[in-house]
């Protein structure tokens, strides 16, 4: 038996002298109990060997059942996983910070579970200990998960160093469990995220136009896809169009608002975006007007390389050896025309392969 130190601290403003304290036993070693957004889990230092053994020991845990860490930022993702899919961006994006726990490849060559969780005190500890953290849920196996402090501390008083009392959860429901190191991904457990959430992302795929501007060709390619789609009852593709060198909250040009409104098609509430590594990172497939835009994709995001086509290229228009669709801006109207006219007839092909 151990002493157990228990605390109380404000669920929505966490004093941070007693984060700091609880960031200190962390780090030494030592398992503090303290709230999730879902329910309560027992931290302890991942780099920690022995702690993880008493861990285990603790909750009659098998060996042979992994630990998820828990991070405070969505950005140390990459910190811990490898060749991570675009649908995995998508659910972080939907459903990060939350309960949802992603299953990803590890650097390790093996398999980690991640979770961001919605709450300010594990917010706070997380960022405050800097060290790798796992918190399962502070229960025996087998029974059931705590939604108050009361059920966390029942039984492991005296086994654990810390607890952080915060009251009742917000929603006192595991995480949902979904592994996206395997294609197609699985959903492993259905918890505060409903089964039917997950399977509407799953079920997507995001393409990706991308162009100099982002104000004509990446524009036209972009909602002709979508009215197209549309004309096919589809709902499963997310359509982008961004630009490599686009200063941003610019309109379509008034060329391009015209040719789209005779494919009655209305255009007028586009704003340019400059592309980024986050966009590219969710897109499925990124189709670009030039070679010197694949390039830049690539330059921003090496591992993109293998998902960035010339549209003229994925759509196979190979009647010439230029696949390259170049800018009409500035241009006379009818080159604006030629263009679309390239654009349609390269999404009307891709759209019997997406």
């Amino acid at each position: 038996m151990i002493s157990t130190e228990i605390i109380k601290v404000d669920p929505l403003n966490p004093q941070k002298q007693k984060i700091q304290h609880a960031a200190m036993v962390l780090k030494k070693g030592g398992l503090v109990i303290f709230p999730t957004e879902t329910v309560y889990g027992i931290g302890a230092n991942a780099q920690n060997a022995d702690t993880l053994k008493r861990l285990y020991a603790i909750k009659k845990r098998p060996l042979d059942k992994p630990f998820s860490i828990h991070i405070a930022r969505r950005e140390d993702v990459e910190s811990y996983a490898r060749n991570i899919p675009a649908v995995a961006y998508r659910l972080m994006d939907k459903f990060w910070p939350g309960p949802l726990t992603l299953i990803f490849k590890a650097h390790t060559g093996t398999t980690v579970g991640l979770r961001f969780p919605d709450n300010a005190i594990a917010e706070a500890l997380i960022s405050e200990a800097a060290v790798p953290v796992v918190a399962p849920s502070a229960n025996l196996s087998g029974n059931n998960s705590p939604q108050d402090f009361a059920e966390a501390i029942r039984d492991f008083k005296g086994v654990v160093e810390l607890g952080l009392d915060a009251g009742k959860t917000k929603l006192g429901i595991e995480s949902t469990i979904v592994d996206v190191s395997v294609q197609p991904p699985v959903i492993l457990r259905e918890g505060a995220i409903k089964e039917a959430d997950i399977r509407d992302i799953l079920r997507k795929k995001t393409v990706l136009f991308v162009c100099t501007g982002n104000s004509c060709r990446s524009v036209m390619a972009k909602f002709y896809l979508e009215k197209r789609l549309k004309d096919l009852g589809r709902d499963d593709v997310e359509v982008l169009s961004r630009g490599v060198m686009t200063a941003e909250g610019m309109s379509a040009t008034q060329e391009v608002r015209q040719i789209l409104l005779e494919e009655k098609i209305d255009a007028s509430a586009h704003i340019s975006r400059k592309v980024s590594a986050d966009t590219i990172k969710k897109s499925d497939l990124i189709l670009v007007m030039e070679k010197l835009h694949e390039e830049e994709i690539v330059r921003i995001l090496p591992e993109a390389r293998n998902k960035v086509f010339l549209l003229k290229e994925f759509a196979q228009l190979k009647d010439d050896d230029d696949l390259n669709i170049y800018d009409p801006i500035g241009k006379p109207e009818e080159d604006y025309r030629v263009t679309f006219a390239v654009i349609k007839e390269a999404v009307e092909r891709m759209l019997k392969i997406i």
